[in-house]
């Protein structure tokens, strides 16, 4: 893999609070995503925003040899379903459904509780065959998915979270994202009081408050800005306190979709079901990540059903 200057996770810590983060930037990877997809720009911005929180979290988890999902429902909004990918050698990739007749009515700067009308948020890791498969679920709440996060975290796991998510266009029309998160731990003393307690306490930390403040004073265009190096925008905000990085983690665009993985699908139809399928006298696949097309004809579809 090769690695590029603006397409990484970088974990850092506040060196006087000893708070961790993560700060993601995607340029090429989000651009390549997105354009492929040719969603309205409302659409465009809500998966760019997911495809870094995606890096995000997954970036504080080990799965090696696996993959982190997100993935987000929807009940009663134009956007039916979100999900989000990456494997644990950095190949992202995302798709979202949604009904297009909708979603022409819809503000380019909807909320999430505009865009779902409800449902929830899945987080699953699933490191491989040799261990157990994890999953967290939280309802979709508030005016971004930041503010899902945030009551996940808060509520599920009892870590303090501050995090900030952005997706724009820059001045060369290119699709850019970035999440920036900082968390604090519950220590021993926190943890002997009720459960209920826990998140309050270390949300009224002063360090915390502090690092929050601060992240939370970052713009949108400021955290997108090609020009603007990761550890610039540590700087710029956690200077007083101190910041210390550690190895970036590189991330791509990449998808799974072999063609392998099709033929099994379409061998579970059987040879006569394949039939309903055609269009024009062919079978096409559409990969709904990359978006990339496959044809069979009968020669094709015999040679499957064969194996």
């Amino acid at each position: 893999m090769t690695v590029q200057n603006d397409e990484f996770a970088l974990p850092f810590e506040i060196e006087r609070t000893g708070l961790r983060g993560r700060l993601v930037r995607l340029g090429p990877a989000a651009d390549l995503i997105l354009k492929r997809h040719a969603y309205p720009p409302v659409i465009s911005r809500l998966l760019g925003e997911a495809l870094a929180l995606t890096s995000c979290l997954a970036s504080t988890v080990k799965f090696e040899g696996g993959v982190f999902t997100l993935q987000a429902r929807g009940s009663a909004g134009p956007v039916r379903t979100l999900v989000t990918d990456i494997t644990s050698d950095g190949e992202l990739r995302g798709y979202v459904g949604f009904d297009a007749d909708s979603i022409e009515t819809i503000d380019d700067n909807a909320s999430i509780a505009r865009l779902f009308g409800g449902g929830h948020i899945a987080f699953t890791v699933d490191p491989g065959e040799e261990f157990d498969r994890y999953q967290g679920i939280v309802e979709l709440q508030g005016e971004s998915l930041a503010e899902s996060v945030h009551h996940y975290f808060r509520q599920s796991e009892q870590i303090a979270t501050a995090l900030k998510i952005g997706c724009g266009q820059d001045s060369a029309g290119h699709w850019r994202a970035t999440a920036l998160m900082v968390q604090k731990l519950p220590d021993e003393v926190q943890l002997r009081h009720p459960p209920e307690d826990v998140a309050d306490m270390i949300e009224a930390d002063e360090g915390f408050r502090r690092a929050a403040i601060l992240l939370g004073s970052a713009t949108i265009p400021e955290m997108i800005a090609p020009e603007i190096s990761a550890e610039e925008m540590l700087l710029r905000l956690f200077h007083e306190d101190g910041v210390r990085v550690y190895e970036k983690r590189v991330i791509e665009s990449g998808c799974r979709c072999k063609l392998d993985r099709v033929e099994t699908v379409l061998r579970q139809f059987g040879r006569e079901r394949m039939e309903e399928f055609k269009v024009d006298g062919v079978v096409t696949v559409t990969c709904e990540f990359c978006t990339k097309e496959r044809t069979f004809d009968d020669e094709a579809l015999d040679a499957i059903c064969s194996d």
